[in-house]
């Protein structure tokens, strides 16, 4: 299981893909499937061989996805302390800043949102959602020598306008993008250290088939279409504000984990744009049913059946159909839960991880200085 979803294209450290004029540097790890057939003295040594391939393929994945596990450089010098800047709180809404040590165990990070230490700033973090509408918000201070500006969006392609103000201002990428500068996805799976046969949701009593949270309802939107087509077929509690409001002492999570099946449904489909309607329902216990990217790039994330995707499906029906089936069949329902005795969900803190993660890479890594020049080609792609 490792070794199929752990292939990936992988940095050494930072993306410079998105750079103009800059040939890609990547690091391809690939999957390998063996049957042994024989044993053999050639067997046991291949065997040896593959083993620590497949060591250093859990190395690659963990480095890309685990943004906590991301190795210091092999300096010998503990690297220095660092001062992030954070422009403005995204979306307008305050935020007390997090203390990166005590909640993620990243030393050497000072966070503040006090522009009068712009001067001393190791690098700044800029959302695009307030830079969007009111460019002329940018720093207007000459920028200090080796201070990195940080480009943080965590929206689609399809909800972000406005990039090509911003070409050659930036240093650094923050998205969901796995190639991306600092990548965070909204979520990633932890690997056990024990695995065990009695881990959270694996024998799952629920007394409901399938959910559906929305609030950002539009008839233009495929997800839309296809719960339009579904629901013909199969009975879909729909909850939000296209539905029925939540309980006020309820959350997602606490809403989903009456089901066994929950629609994670995109509201744009764009590469690794898999945002925490996945991961929430991961984190209730539910078998999520996804419409987003192919079902290859989900599986850069997650084990092949930790999910349904659509598009397992040549239409809606056939798919109710085989909800009910696995409801009717414990065994068959194993299938997608039995990857929950090895991993465990962990739900991306907005924004403090964010932050912290961002500072931990500045300080972490001698990342370059040069600007990004092609922002939205690349972001769009």
């Amino acid at each position: 299981l490792g070794l199929s979803w752990a292939t990936q294209w992988i940095t050494g450290g930072r993306s410079t893909f998105h750079r103009a004029g800059k040939r890609p540097s990547l690091c391809r790890c690939k999957t390998f499937r063996v049957a042994v057939l024989r044993t053999s003295c050639s067997w046991v040594c291949f065997t040896a061989f593959v083993c620590g391939l497949f060591l250093l393929l859990g190395v690659c994945f963990l480095n890309l996805f685990d943004p906590r596990l991301q190795p210091l450089p092999l300096t010998g010098v503990e690297p220095r302390d660092v001062t992030l800047l954070l422009w403005t709180h995204p979306f307008g809404r305050y935020r007390r800043l997090p203390d990166c040590e005590a909640r993620f165990g990243i030393r050497g990070c000072v966070l503040t949102d006090d522009r009068r230490t712009y001067p001393g700033a190791d690098a700044i973090i800029m959302h695009h959602r307030e830079i969007m509408t009111n460019a002329t918000a940018l720093p207007s201070d000459p920028r200090p020598r080796g201070q990195k500006w940080i480009w943080m969006n965590f929206e689609s392609p399809s909800h972000t306008r406005g990039l090509q103000q911003f070409e050659g201002l930036f240093n650094l990428t923050m998205t969901y993008r796995a190639d991306s500068d600092i990548f965070l996805p909204y979520g990633y799976l932890v690997t056990r250290l024990h695995p065990h046969a009695n881990a959270p949701h694996t024998r799952p009593r629920r007394p409901h088939l399938l959910a559906w949270v929305i609030s950002n309802w539009s008839e233009s939107q495929a997800r839309v279409a296809y719960y339009r087509r579904l629901v013909n077929y199969v009975d879909v509690d729909v909850f939000g504000r296209a539905g029925v409001p939540l309980p006020e002492d309820s959350t997602v999570v606490r809403t989903v984990r009456r089901y066994l099946f929950y629609l994670a449904l995109e509201n744009s489909q764009h590469p690794d744009y898999i945002t925490e309607k996945l991961w929430n329902s991961l984190l209730a216990g539910a078998v999520p049913v996804v419409l987003g990217p192919p079902r290859e790039n989900y599986e850069r994330f997650l084990p092949h059946d930790a999910f349904i995707h659509v598009d397992d499906f040549s239409s809606p029906r056939l798919l109710a159909q085989y909800l009910m089936l696995l409801r009717r069949s414990p065994t068959l329902l194993q299938r997608h839960l039995a990857w929950r005795r090895s991993y465990s969900v962990h739900l991306t803190a907005f924004w403090a991880e964010h932050y912290c993660t961002a500072c931990r890479v500045v300080r972490n890594h001698s990342l370059r200085t040069d600007t990004i020049t092609n922002l939205q080609r690349w972001f769009e792609s």
